[in-house]
């Protein structure tokens, strides 16, 4: 029996795959779009039994080749650039791939993990797994909502695993591929290392510079959730995936070059010594994201908790330093 990971050669994805080694498993069918090539560092250093384009995959799993022998599929893949445009391209990638995949689950009873999106909250103040809550500002949250939707109208005649988890702002390795739509944690130690400097933006939204709020998740502890609930065949339904506890952007910027600073044997600085000496410096707010930006993201993981997680999940400080010391020897 193989366990499917999609979207492995990407960011989470990759994690999984990563984390399922750990566990010493091997029997794993990657499958992606490797269009983008340079993804496959990603997999480098993990074990996999096969590697699959995402179209074969589709089309085999249509003609039968797959049906009795995969135990679980965990779906990752998903274009993930919030400023795509394109609504057909977003909608067949991520709402018609994915429920090909879910009738497929379904039919042959087969457990079924797979990533949905804080997006779809949208400007909302309330983060709960509710109807009420959801208003997506943009095609990538509506994709994944839409999901989501078909998902509720399944949950109740499954008689397999269905399991979807609302991502908030992951960070960690094995992202670099992703250029702008990398974490913010990866772009501020960039900035860092070459310029001495981390820019944030001004304030908006009623926020002052830098105080927007984003619930920031390492990716290790999302890797974790997935094979807690693999574990757990018996939780369905649609999760909350962060802290639960939100921290701002300037806390972000003072954790990243602070762990830079402690690898080169320097001091940590207070906020108000990297702004006052330009190490933190903020920079216009964008036009371009006027209405269409969440200053303020904190998952409600009351269901999570309910459906008996009870792991424990990295703060900015303890994450950043870890991420951060992988990205110094790479």
């Amino acid at each position: 029996m193989y366990y499917v990971v999609t979207g492995a050669a990407g960011f989470i994805g990759a994690n999984i795959v990563k984390a399922l080694n750990r566990r010493g498993l091997t029997n794993i069918i990657a499958v992606d779009d490797l269009t983008q090539g340079d993804k496959c560092r990603n997999l480098a250093d993990c074990d996999i039994a096969d590697y699959m384009d995402k179209a074969e995959f589709i089309e085999q799993i249509g003609a039968g080749h797959f049906d009795g022998v995969i135990e679980a599929i965990l779906h990752e893949g998903a274009c993930s650039d919030t400023m795509e445009s394109d609504g057909r391209f977003m909608m067949e990638n991520n709402y018609r791939y994915s429920l090909t995949l879910l009738d497929f689950c379904l039919e042959d009873e087969v457990q079924f993990l797979y990533a949905s999106s804080a997006s779809v909250y949208g400007a909302g103040s309330v983060f709960r797994e509710m109807r009420e809550c959801e208003a997506p500002l943009n095609v990538y949250g509506y994709s994944k909502f839409q999901f989501d939707q078909a998902v509720r109208r399944r949950l109740h005649d499954a008689c397999s695993q269905i399991a979807g988890f609302r991502y908030f702002n992951v960070y960690g390795p094995r992202e670099q591929h992703k250029g702008r739509m990398a974490s913010v944690a990866f772009h501020h130690f960039n900035q860092y290392r070459e310029s001495g400097k981390v820019r944030l933006f001004e304030g908006s939204a009623g926020y002052a510079n830098g105080e927007q709020r984003r619930d920031f998740v390492f990716v290790d502890d999302v890797a974790k959730v997935n094979l807690d609930f693999l574990d757990h065949p018996q939780r369905s339904g649609i999760f909350n995936l962060g802290t639960g506890r939100a921290q701002t952007f300037n806390e972000l910027a003072a954790a990243t070059v602070n762990a830079c600073r402690a690898l080169e044997g320097k001091p940590a600085l207070s906020l108000a010594e990297l702004v006052g000496q330009g190490i933190v410096e903020y920079i216009p707010f964008p036009p371009q994201l006027v209405g269409k930006y969440q200053s303020f993201t904190e998952a409600d993981l009351s269901r999570l908790h309910s459906a008996g997680y009870q792991g424990q999940f990295a703060s900015v400080e303890e994450g950043v330093a870890k991420y951060v010391a992988v990205l110094a020897q790479s």
